[in-house]
């Protein structure tokens, strides 16, 4: 890494009134020697990560960063030894720093670690493994280090199967800026709403058809069949396609649209769409990166809450599969893996399904099973959801609370019947709880929706802090505007 020069001391003076807007305002109440240090120590790192850092990498809570130096369970540390509760760290699915994770990290390290072109057990144990949580059809495995290397291996196998080249995605409409995303690859970023409206804009490959929300989407939670509607507008898209001489390859979709806000398809959606997909001659691609792994409590894999007569072609793993560290999945079927080999073209990935990397994923799966974590995510988020909709008649700027397991939306409007997004309110709440040393941040269409996707072995007490601490915060506010 290297750093350009830079004058700390000239723009640390500057920041502080001599000269430039400053990064940082220091509110007059908490002007204590103590706060002035530890925002100077703040300064001090942002100016040096700007120097060396592109900015179009963002920070949480931009105008107020935290410097984060350890962490453990659901717990993160900041440079002073303050404690925060982490509630959105989904990559850390066991908890930070894990000690049964760290320990098999290290112990094979000591051993070996390199690539797959050589037989090691650990990547056919961890297979074995990861197939008995998976439908029986879905029994071929590829390892790679993310997940957007795992959706970009999904859709070269659907291209290959079917031979076709269009994907059908989700969105919310045509004005949206937040909704779909499945990486940052570039043929990941031409299939992500979320991303492409903001640069090339949509590829004629692609076809985008509305999220299922049935709270502030097309169809919602008064409509008599939001199923059928939803996914009749996936038929409807795929019978313009072909009018245009286009062909589907693959329908691909997250099991439960996270950044789109937090989104629960209506059961029995899924297999209506991959009727019609199907039928179109494509495959159905679930993407598990964010939700899969016991998150969603009641079932292993999100895209079982659709019902056991549901099962996609192609599932993708990454995030929460390594507990941090870098590690990914696409599991697929045997028809769709030969006609992906009978190309004649390797497939090999330096450092995918390497001896360290599936030490630590069967080490996860070994800790979801030991700490009952599954059982663990449905009570404790059970709980969440319970408190939260209690707030929700008190405050009536939440418009809806939804969720499964330990993946929960709050929905913030301005209004009851429009559902207008509460985005600025949204932004203050998540600003006041780190204020509070709760990490929090927002997702959806209107960025909105408060997203909880915490660690599992978030627990009951850290539920009742985390609602009481919205409740006061909320009240505040409800006041502050009453006093306007």
């Amino acid at each position: 890494m290297c750093f350009f020069p830079v004058s700390l001391r000239k723009f640390e003076y500057k920041a502080f009134g001599l000269g430039a807007k400053s990064r940082m305002t220091v509110p007059a109440n908490r002007r204590s020697v103590f706060y002035q240090q530890d925002k100077l120590n703040s300064l001090r790192f942002i100016l040096l990560s700007d120097a060396c850092y592109s900015s179009s990498c963002k920070l949480f809570f931009s105008n107020d960063p935290v410097k984060i130096v350890k962490a453990k369970g659901q717990y993160m540390y900041d440079e002073n030894g303050r404690q925060y509760l982490d509630c959105i760290n989904n990559v850390a699915h066991v908890g930070h720093c894990h000690p049964d994770i760290v320990k098999a990290a290290h112990e094979q390290n000591q051993l070996l670690n390199t690539n797959s072109r050589y037989l090691h057990d650990n990547l056919v144990d961890y297979a074995k493994r990861l197939s008995k949580t998976l439908p029986e059809k879905l029994c071929i495995f590829y390892f790679l280090n993310s997940g957007s290397e795992a959706n970009d291996l999904a859709l070269r196998l659907a291209r290959q199967y079917t031979e076709h080249e269009d994907v059908i995605v989700l969105d919310h409409s045509a004005n949206c800026f937040l909704s779909a995303y499945h990486g940052h690859l570039t043929s990941l970023i031409d299939i992500s709403p979320y991303k492409f409206r903001n640069l090339g804009g949509q590829k004629e490959w692609v076809h985008v058809a509305p999220i299922p929300d049935t709270y502030r989407g097309l169809y919602r939670e008064d409509h008599e069949n939001s199923v059928t509607a939803y996914a009749d507008e996936v038929k409807n898209v795929i019978e313009h396609a072909r009018e245009r001489g286009r062909k589907i390859a693959a329908f691909f979709a997250e099991s439960l649209p996270s950044v789109g806000g937090q989104i629960i398809p209506p059961a029995g959606y899924f297999q209506k769409v991959a009727e019609h997909v199907h039928k179109a001659g494509g495959v159905f691609i679930a993407d598990e990166i964010q939700v899969g792994f016991g998150r969603v409590g009641k079932h292993f894999w999100a895209f079982q809450l659709q019902g056991e007569d549901f099962i996609p072609d192609i599932v993708t793993m990454g995030k929460p599969i390594g507990n941090g560290h870098p590690l990914a999945c696409v599991a697929t079927t045997k028809e769709i893996a030969e006609a992906f080999a009978a190309t004649g073209v390797e497939y090999f990935n330096t450092f995918g399904g390497n001896p360290v990397s599936c030490a630590i994923g069967l080490t996860v799966l070994d800790v979801i099973e030991k700490e009952h974590l599954q059982a663990h995510a449905t009570e404790v988020g059970n709980f969440l959801m319970k408190l939260l909709k209690e707030q929700q008649l008190k405050h009536p700027i939440i418009g809806d609370v939804r969720g499964c397991g330990l993946f929960i939306g709050v929905d913030l409007i301005k209004d009851q019947v429009k559902r207008t997004p509460a985005t600025a309110e949204a932004e203050d709440l998540v600003t006041r709880l780190k204020e509070n040393y709760i990490l929090l941040s927002t997702d959806g269409p209107g960025r909105n929706v408060l997203k909880f996707k915490p660690p599992m072995c978030f627990n009951m007490e850290d539920a009742k802090f985390v609602v009481e601490t919205i409740d006061k915060i909320l009240t505040d506010m409800e006041k502050e505007c009453l006093n306007h």
